[in-house]
């Protein structure tokens, strides 16, 4: 490159044995690099002297992730942010779009022999932070030792009705019914041991947005819980909720923190509160 111009006029005087459109395709599809970095814009100023090198294949696009972002990627793990209306994992009769779908086919990009663990779960209509693991050892060491390993598990929910008492510990045995519906049982011992600790935000009227700290992580332990006090989450009709201000569970895995299974460090990850549980506050 002599003078100073653009990139596409360059590439049409260069490449003229190419279609204008032909020559279009190739920028767009990542083809073309300037200075070792590839541009796909049109009007790139070039300047004297840049080196444009296009090459002959074509660069495929990595497919953008829906309703969930990475936040942390190492040899071992991925954490993510999910959010509401995905689902964590199908069961196998269902063929839907997942986030362990999603990212099983994200590390095989890279190696088509990779696989993805679930490590825990969100409900679909929950967001908020998990994680996976990409080996079955480092699954089982993370599943086995979960109480040591998790050091804070912070969710926020947007709760019907005014919480009178600003802070408590919910303490129940969860059972499951026939109908797949977890409820705490009237009888000491009678189930599965569930703590769970709360703190009031903000409150009003008509909601209020809790902070939850959970001392075990049982299924549903939130929303039973949140039934037991007499303030159902948002949203969650199967725990005893009638409004359906958000459109969504009122439910948001805010913050996770844990010892790495290989490496011993100390990682915590925190996502912002939903501005619809805020929003939703001020109306």
């Amino acid at each position: 490159m002599q003078e100073p111009g653009e990139l596409l006029p360059f590439l049409f005087a260069k490449l003229s044995g190419q279609g204008r459109n032909a020559v279009k395709s190739i920028l767009a599809r990542g083809q073309v690099s300037v200075d070792g970095a590839s541009v796909t814009a049109y009007n790139h100023p070039l300047r004297p002297g840049a080196v444009v090198a296009v090459s002959r294949e074509r660069i495929e696009e990595v497919p953008q992730l829906i309703g969930l972002s990475i936040i942390h990627e190492d040899d071992d793990l991925i954490v993510v942010s999910k959010e509401a209306g995905l689902l964590s994992i199908a069961s196998p009769q269902e063929n839907e779009l997942t986030a362990y779908r999603q990212l099983t086919d994200h590390v095989r990009r890279s190696d088509p022999r990779s696989r993805i663990f679930v490590v825990h779960r969100l409900d679909r209509d929950t967001s908020g932070v998990m994680m996976f693991a990409k080996s079955e050892a480092v699954q089982q060491s993370l599943q086995n030792n979960w109480q040591e390993a998790v050091t804070e598990r912070v969710y926020v929910a947007l709760v019907e009705g005014r919480v009178s008492k600003l802070e408590g510990t919910i303490s129940s045995w969860l059972k499951e019914s026939k109908t797949l519906k977890m409820y705490s049982s009237p009888y000491p011992n009678d189930g599965q041991h569930a703590v769970t600790h709360y703190k009031t935000l903000e409150t009003r009227p008509q909601l209020s947005l809790l902070e939850i700290r959970l001392e075990t992580g049982r299924k549903n332990q939130i929303r039973v819980h949140m039934q037991d006090i007499g303030h159902p989450v948002v949203g969650d009709k199967k725990y005893g909720s009638k409004s359906k201000v958000l459109g969504r569970l009122g439910l948001h895995a805010r913050v996770l923190a844990f010892v790495h299974p290989t490496t011993g460090q100390q990682l915590r990850f925190e996502t912002d509160i939903p501005k619809t549980f805020v929003n939703a506050l001020k109306i």
